[in-house]
């Protein structure tokens, strides 16, 4: 194919198609890779031929994703050319010279970073703009010409306002240099970013996991990964940012899934819900567990044969103060007794003139008597039926609550109507983790390299501990917004948050710029900062947007109806709709939809050009965007939380959901602290 070389554009389009070409050859080169003979048995077979697999799909070309969407021209660089490509993933050719370069390479750093100010060697900075697949655009920015004032890039712009149909995209073409840092930050190190609405705190948490991936890939995948969100709706939002930049192994989960000991079924009172996601608890289960343990008052007569081996109460009692006093787990010293009171029946055996080894030391440590005294004065611990005991005995809670609840608070922990079994028990979400915490007293959870955990000012600071045990060796992404918590329990000041998790020492960044929600809609919002979160600061957006706010008042007879009439307003423009109330209004809404004849789904349900309006409850909106937004009725979204304040943050986080263009629909008086 002949190329127009005095076209800019038509070689650019010419370096897609062969970036195209190199990268359906790479993927080729590993479909036919052959392992017949380089497998010693069949379990190498397997998990080589799933490495495979997973290399197939990391190389598959997505035809509506760019494969590169930046250029960069450097003027005296020492790298091997001075031209690089950026793009989500590595492409080269059949020589092995790289014909894209993966964003998160060193050398791609200044396409995020540079600036007039700080050039960093960068003559000349290119974006391309897309429709589809296609290259349609270019946009030049010179950046050692002092001539050429800042300036925001249009394509930026466009790519940031580019309606949005589907799962979260990747925002990888867009970072800004303040959520370039924290992508990069260091692995070793535990990153809290609060972020206002609009100011890619979720995407830059993802961006960071596939960074960190791509800079420590060995250790990660020994160690593992896992994001955290706030519920599933939210999980299935964000499941294709990390696939579309070429990353497949990464784990997602709710707090709910990580505590999953026991089936859910009960709901606690906010109250009750407040003491048993309190830091307190974990003291009660600590005391509670450790009661169990108790000092050995009768000597050891161990049998072998003709022999008879005698230990003294009062050195059991050493051995047993010993285990008690070492910071291990209660599972991890009940395990090591049996062999302690083995070791020092062979120390008389040795004594007596014998030469036991190994094996004669873990004959005795099975036996009868020895499992007796192990059984006698440290039981095992069952997490489920100790928590259980705590809810029902209030006796056993207030031995060890003495001190640290009041009986007030231990009232409200004790269950009105004790359950029979643990299986006939109603376990609430706040009991599960108290089953975690306690399960984590007895055998040490298992630590993962690195956790992102999203929307976590809604988290207990039990919570807060569960998610910490899983990265105790690890480092932890922490994301979240105080002014949105909607808890009962939620966070009031991040260095609480981090101590909880077990990171005091982590680097806590602010984002204030908001780059998805316009002006004028996160300003009106922003009227409820001082009554709900004072001192904070609010987002200030850098999208002009005009006209892209409507207060709508409803005769109360005719709500329904107007927002319905405001729907069909907000599908007249381009992308997603989200119709957004307060969760007691979600059926009469559905009700006047269907009426209407309007198709709508539910939030977690991917929408699609043809499907584009969701009717989504104010409880699960946190996280989610849309294009365009109809909120109806802002006072009963603030009436349906357990307090003003909780219902100011929930009317917060709804106001805040619109990329586009927002509907306030109401009959009822507007919150006062809404009026200017």
């Amino acid at each position: 194919m002949s190329v127009d070389v005095d076209d800019p554009l038509a070689r650019e389009r010419a370096h897609l198609s062969a970036s195209r070409a190199a990268l359906r050859a790479m993927r080729e080169d590993v479909e036919s890779l052959d392992i017949k003979d380089v497998t010693a048995n069949w379990v190498n077979a397997v998990i080589l031929t799933r490495q495979i697999e997973d290399r197939i799909k990391a190389l598959a070309d997505l035809a509506d994703t760019p494969l590169f969407f930046g250029r960069l021209d450097y003027l005296h660089t020492t790298q091997e050319g001075q031209r690089f490509y950026i793009g989500r993933r590595h492409v080269h050719d059949a020589d092995g010279d790289p014909m894209v370069i993966d964003w998160r390479a060193p050398v791609s750093q200044p396409y995020y970073q540079a600036s007039k100010k700080n050039p960093q060697d960068v003559g000349l900075r290119r974006r391309f703009g897309y429709t589809g697949g296609d290259l349609t655009a270019y946009e030049d920015e010179h950046l050692s010409d002092p001539a050429e004032l800042e300036r925001t890039s249009r394509l930026l712009q466009a790519e940031i306002e580019r309606p949005r149909v589907g799962p979260m995209r990747d925002i990888v073409a867009t970072i800004q240099p303040e959520q370039d840092e924290i992508v990069r930050s260091d692995l070793s190190g535990t990153v809290c970013v609060q972020g206002g609405p609009g100011t890619g705190k979720t995407a830059v948490g993802l961006h960071r996991v596939a960074y960190l991936l791509y800079a420590h890939r060995e250790r990660l995948a020994r160690t593992g990964t896992l994001v955290i969100g706030p519920n599933r709706s939210f999980l299935h939002y964000i499941e294709q940012v990390l696939p579309a930049l070429g990353e497949l192994e990464v784990k997602q989960a709710t707090v709910d899934d990580l505590v999953a000991h026991v089936e859910v079924r009960g709901t606690d009172e906010a109250a009750t819900a407040v003491v048993k996601g309190d830091a307190r608890m974990a003291e009660v289960l600590r005391r509670a567990v450790w009661s169990h343990v108790t000092l050995p008052t009768e000597p050891l007569m161990v049998v072998r044969g003709s022999r008879r081996w005698r230990v003294p109460a009062y050195e059991l009692e050493e051995i047993v103060r010993e285990l008690t006093d070492r910071d291990i787990r209660y599972g991890a010293a009940r395990e090591a007794l049996p062999q302690r009171i083995a070791h020092a029946v062979l120390v008389r055996m040795e004594q007596a003139g014998e030469a036991p080894d190994d094996r004669v030391q873990n004959a005795v440590a099975r036996n009868a008597a020895v499992k007796a005294v192990v059984k006698e004065c440290w039981p095992a611990v069952e997490p489920a039926k100790l928590v259980l005991r705590l809810l029902s005995d209030p006796d056993f809670l207030a031995e060890h609550a003495a001190g640290v609840l009041s009986e007030d608070e231990q009232k409200l922990l004790v269950w009105a109507k004790p359950a029979r079994s643990m299986k006939s028990a109603k376990w609430s979400a706040a009991d599960a983790v108290l089953i975690d915490e306690t399960t984590d007293l007895v055998e040490r959870t298992h630590s993962l390299g690195h956790v992102v955990v999203d929307e976590a000012q809604d988290l207990s600071p039990m919570q807060y501990r569960a998610v910490g045990r899983r990265c105790t060796t690890g480092s932890a992404t922490v994301l979240g917004d105080l002014a949105q918590g909607t808890t009962p329990w939620a966070t009031e000041s991040w260095a609480q948050a981090l101590a909880h998790l077990g990171k005091p020492e982590a680097l806590v960044e602010e984002l204030t710029a908001g780059f998805r929600v316009p002006r004028e809609v996160i300003a009106y919002a922003s009227r409820l900062l001082p009554h709900m979160s004072p001192g904070l600061a609010p987002v200030e957006s850098v999208r002009e947007n005009p006209g892209s706010l409507e207060i709508l008042r409803s005769e109360p007879a005719a709500l329904d109806a107007s927002v319905v009439a405001a729907c069909v307003e907000a599908l007249t423009h381009e992308g997603s709709i989200g119709l957004i109330a307060a969760d007691a209004r979600i059926a009469p809404l559905a009700e006047a939809l269907d009426a209407a004849g309007m198709a709508y789904l539910s939030p977690g349900e991917e929408t699609t050009a043809e499907s584009r309006l969701t009717l989504v409850p104010a409880s699960l909106a946190k996280g989610l965007e849309y294009d365009y937004v109809v909120l109806d009725e802002p006072s009963a979204v603030v009436d349906g939380e357990p307090d003003e304040r909780t219902g100011l943050r929930r009317l917060y986080v709804t106001l805040t959901r619109a990329v586009s263009g927002l509907a306030v629909v109401h009959a009822a008086e507007l919150p006062e602290q809404l009026t200017p």
